[in-house]
Formats: C-alpha cells, structure tokens, sequence
C-alpha cells in the first residue's frame, strides 16, 4: 500500500495546497476552502486558549503594498508573528518598483529571499504577472477584481454563527462590480450557498466571473442569481452583504455612485424583507449613512467587527498551508 493511502485525508488536502498561489477563490477546490475554514477554526480556538502553533518558525513573508490597508496589513502581520514567522512590510514606492524596475525582476528577486509573498494592488493583472515569474507561493490581498482572503473570512464567520454554509441565502446589495461580489460569488458557488446579487444598470458582476460561478453553483448544489430588486435579493436572506459604494481609486465617482446606488442602502426597510436571524456583514472600512445605516451596522444582526477578526485566523490557516513544511 501506498504510504499517501495511509495519510489522513485533511493532510492529503494540504499537502496538494502547499506551495500554490492564492489569487481568487475559484482556484480552490470545495475540499480545499472547506480545510481553510476547519484549519482556521482550529487556530483560533488555539489562539484564545493561549496554545503555542509556531508552525511557520523561521519563515519569512513578504507584503507588498500599492493600497492602503487597516485589516489586511495587520492581521498578515500578526498572523505570522503567532505563528513564529516573520512579516515585513514592502511600499510599493519604497521598492524599486516605484523607479521602474520591472513586475518580473521583483517577483525573481523577492522569491531568492522570502518564503511567501502578498500583494494588495490595484490591477489584478498585476498580481498574475508577479505569481507567474515568482517562485514562492503568492497570495491576493486585495485587487480591483478579487478579494478572496477576506472571503474566506465571511465564510469562517458565517459557518460560526449559522452552523452551516450549504443551503444558506446570501444577498449581496450594492455594487455588484466590485472586488467582493467577485469573490463573495465564488466563495459561495464553492460551499453550495444560494446567493443573490442585487445592482443597478451599469453595476453588474464581471459577466465572465458571474457565469462561472453559476456553473459552480450547479455542481455544488447552491444557486447564483442575478437582480435589480434589492428588496427580491434580501427575501427570506440568513446573509445580507454589503460594501462601500465607491472603493479606493474610485473616489472621483463619488457624486455619481451615490445617486445610483442609494436605493440599494442597506437599511431597516430592506432587511425586514431578511429572516428573523439574519446576520449582517461588511469587510470594512464602512461609510454609515451611505451603503448602511448605523442601525444595520451597530445592531444585533451586524458581526463585523467577528468578520473583521477573523480575517486574522482564516489568513493564518492559508498562511500554514501555502507556505508551512
């Protein structure tokens, strides 16, 4: 018999993960999104008990930063000093990028020092060029297109407080071109949800993204849907989700996306429309008054601030994995 036949199947799942780039949620397996979260969970009840998990001791992970950042910066910083490695903090204006040395020549030489590197950019073309010429594990903090880490943070919170992920609606409100739709909609595609986009014209999901995910959702028994009635998007929804109308690079589209998308508020009126035990999310920084009112956000149904904390354990868990022994 095959020593690898002997192995538990979680160790099998994370072996095939060691070394890959984590660009979107949709490069992953359901098997594999479903061992992030567990692994996760079991980091985070570590973490509380005061229990050592060094198991990056030694490691080194490189972070590359052209967009500002709270949560991301933080918590992969903290991540990799709880699990005994080490995280250093790279401005894009602070390499030599910023005086035009090329995407391929740092991913080549940043590779010859640091065990893993993660990238908050604007161009998701970007982070694609930099994992194809690196030969360390690259992972997405953020781009224009995707963001998966925090995805990946979503779906830990919502499985702590609902006890499941198949089966659940999630409505997404409010742009629906934006990073976290993207990811949100193969996040839920991958772990059987049914989820609902709700835009107005002009704001609907990357149409490539959406109808792959449809796909997904179909194999994994969920469904993906589409709609320009918010009210349609949040009936009967365990999951309502939102996110700043006008993102980083966006700001000078201000005016206009407010006009568009106040209908698509996430507010008392429209959460009514949400089961009784709805939860509320947003991956922050949130502009109360605009995409969500204080009610909704600062009310019993918001876990924000349980989402925002658990970027730290679910990016731990991908940290183990991609760039663990």
């Amino acid at each position: 018999m095959n020593v690898n036949q002997l192995k538990d199947k979680d160790d099998i799942v994370e072996s095939n993960m060691r070394g890959n780039d984590f660009l979107t949620i949709a490069d992953y397996t359901a098997s594999e999104i479903h061992y992030l979260l567990k692994l996760a969970s079991q980091l985070k009840k570590k973490q509380k008990l005061g229990i050592p998990h060094d198991y990056l001791k030694g490691k080194t992970l490189g972070m590359v930063f052209e967009k500002s950042s709270t949560r991301t910066r933080i918590s992969f910083e903290v991540g990799m000093f709880q699990l005994g490695g080490h995280a250093s903090f790279l401005s894009a204006t602070d390499l030599q990028l910023g005086r035009g040395e090329s995407i391929s020549d740092t991913a080549k030489v940043l590779s010859r020092y640091l065990d893993g590197v993660m990238i908050r950019t604007f161009s998701h073309e970007t982070i694609e060029e930099f994992a194809a010429e690196a030969t360390v594990p690259v992972i997405n903090g953020l781009t224009d297109l995707h963001h998966p880490a925090q995805v990946l943070a979503d779906l830990l919170t919502i499985y702590e407080d609902k006890g499941k992920l198949n089966g659940l609606k999630l409505c997404y409100v409010g742009d629906g071109h934006n990073n976290m739709t993207h990811s949100l909609m193969e996040g839920a595609a991958k772990t059987g949800m049914n989820m609902v986009v709700a835009s107005p014209e002009g704001y609907e999901p990357n149409s490539n993204i959406y109808l792959n995910a449809r796909k997904t959702a179909d194999l994994h028994g969920g469904t993906l849907n589409f709609t320009y009635d918010p009210e349609e998007a949040a009936k009967q929804a365990d999951i309502i989700i939102t996110d700043v109308w006008a993102s980083m690079g966006q700001e000078h589209e201000q005016k206009k996306r407010i006009e568009s998308l106040t209908p698509y508020q996430v507010n008392e009126s429209l959460c009514e429309k949400a089961k009784d035990d709805f939860i509320f999310l947003h991956c922050l920084p949130a502009h109360r008054g605009e995409e969500v009112t204080e009610q909704i956000i600062d009310g019993k149904h918001s876990l924000v601030f349980d989402e925002a904390e658990n970027r730290l354990h679910a990016q731990k868990a991908l940290l183990k994995v991609l760039i663990g022994d």
